[in-house]
């Protein structure tokens, strides 16, 4: 039996997925991805991914004949390596570099060339990258290339370097998303000769190092394929219609893509950009740390609920006012609050959790201006509330849920099947009926000033 296996590295959890060629998921494994904080400063833990990863491809080579490897991670992060390996650690983009950012502010490019806004920590990959030039000065000159996320995997199992764009565009600084090239920065820092040759997300870079093949017992004729960011990888199958709808990739980060729509109305106050698509267009984006925020506001053990206890938030004027990670999107830099009677167990705390995801949401699209439709791919696909609330505050417009828990994974396997096009088999989600949610919209967002 021929499969692909899907390399998912998100910013909470690292996923092998095991996929037929009919687009079947045969097995899947997980692990934490969780930053180690010794070492010069707090980094991504690539060498405790590297032997599980091995260590589960070994496994997945005993169940199928694994013809491909796709890489999809997250965005804002980057590897510098020399011919052996890593010259200094991966940063973890929620670390805050130390120095002060006026010296990379006087060469960021302005918004109106990047789409990329200024984001606090690490987000932005240019402020990353000019801080290791001048806190490890030796180790940066030793570097022969910088790699995108999902292209320093695929470079530790092939041997080659790529770009891609669907990384370099994500509020890098670095890429001009309506031009499609390298930012002014890349040139004003002189890193030009670092960034490897741009191949497209779906093709093939070479095939498995023979080591890498022996060891795990995968085939030498394995193909290691350049790999995505990962919300351009649930996007994919949604491109290339003739009505693309507006995407809400949801897990750590929700993030809203319009597709089709201009780039006038992105404003950078508000953490609007600019992704790029694995087409090579521009897309307009707008995100908050969803995941991270229904954490804080449900607690680590998240209690079911009904649409009692909905009504019940609703009824008594309970409000979730942004926000709860301190990390970017559209009220960056305001502290969250509960306003109105607080939840009184667990129950009441995951239902407001679920109403306030879906409230940002719907913000989200409407400065968007996303159209009428809008498909939810990703995690909040498994929470049963979540897309019928988000028709109930979008009324007259079609919500549609996805069957794939992980859009991630669907585009992984698209990449390694370039040309085939999965059926989008997706629900219409019923507007859930709420007495006053509409009220209660206004009411949230008249709150939000």
């Amino acid at each position: 039996m021929n499969a692909v296996v899907v390399l998912d590295i998100g910013k909470t959890n690292v996923k092998l997925a095991l996929i037929d060629h009919a687009g079947t998921l045969l097995a899947e494994r997980r692990r934490p991805n969780a930053p180690l904080r010794q070492g010069p400063y707090p980094h991504h833990d690539t060498e405790g991914i590297w032997h599980w990863m091995l260590s589960t491809l070994a496994e997945f080579a005993g169940m199928a004949h694994v013809e491909a490897i796709v890489p999809v991670t997250h965005g804002a992060t980057a590897a510098l390596v020399d011919d052996a390996g890593l010259v200094l650690p991966v940063p973890d983009y929620e670390h805050d570099p130390a120095a002060a950012p006026a010296a990379y502010l006087a060469v960021r490019p302005a918004y109106a060339e990047t789409r990329s806004p200024r984001l606090p920590a690490g987000l932005n990959l240019g402020r990353q990258l000019a801080w290791l030039v001048q806190a490890q000065p030796a180790a940066f000159a030793r570097a022969r290339h910088i790699l995108m996320y999902p292209q320093y995997w695929a470079w530790r199992l092939c041997g080659i370097a790529a770009g891609e764009v669907t990384s370099l565009g994500c509020h890098t600084d670095l890429w001009d998303p309506q031009r499609q090239q390298y930012s002014s920065l890349v040139a004003k820092m002189g890193w030009q000769p670092l960034l490897p040759p741009l191949r497209r997300a779906w093709d093939t870079l070479g095939t498995i190092l023979p080591a890498l093949a022996a060891q795990t017992g995968l085939p030498a004729s394995c193909r290691i394929v350049c790999g995505i960011h990962d919300s351009n990888a649930s996007l994919l199958r949604h491109l290339g219609g003739d009505a693309t709808p507006a995407v809400l990739s949801t897990g750590t980060w929700v993030i809203a893509a319009a597709p089709g729509r201009t780039l006038d109305g992105l404003r950078e106050e508000f953490d609007m950009l600019a992704n790029t698509s694995a087409l090579g267009q521009p897309v307009p984006c707008m995100r908050f740390m969803g995941g991270r925020e229904f954490a804080e506001l449900a607690g680590s053990r998240p209690a079911a609920f009904h649409t009692t206890a909905l009504q019940r938030i609703v009824c008594s004027g309970t409000y979730a006012l942004p926000g709860f990670a301190g990390a970017g999107g559209p009220f960056a830099g305001r502290h969250g609050s509960i306003v109105g009677p607080a939840p009184v167990n667990d129950t009441e705390r995951s239902a407001l959790a679920t109403l306030y995801l879906a409230l940002m949401s719907d913000y989200c699209l409407d400065a968007l201006g996303a159209g009428d439709d809008v498909v939810v791919e990703g995690s909040f696909t498994g929470n049963p509330y979540f897309a019928p609330l988000l028709a109930a505050l979008r009324p007259g417009r079609r919500v549609a849920v996805t069957d794939d828990a992980s859009g991630t994974t669907c585009g992984g396997w698209m990449l390694a099947h370039w040309g085939r096009v999965p059926a989008v088999r997706a629900n219409v989600a019923q507007p859930l009926p709420l007495e006053g949610l509409a009220a209660y919209r206004l009411a949230w967002l008249s709150r939000l000033g």
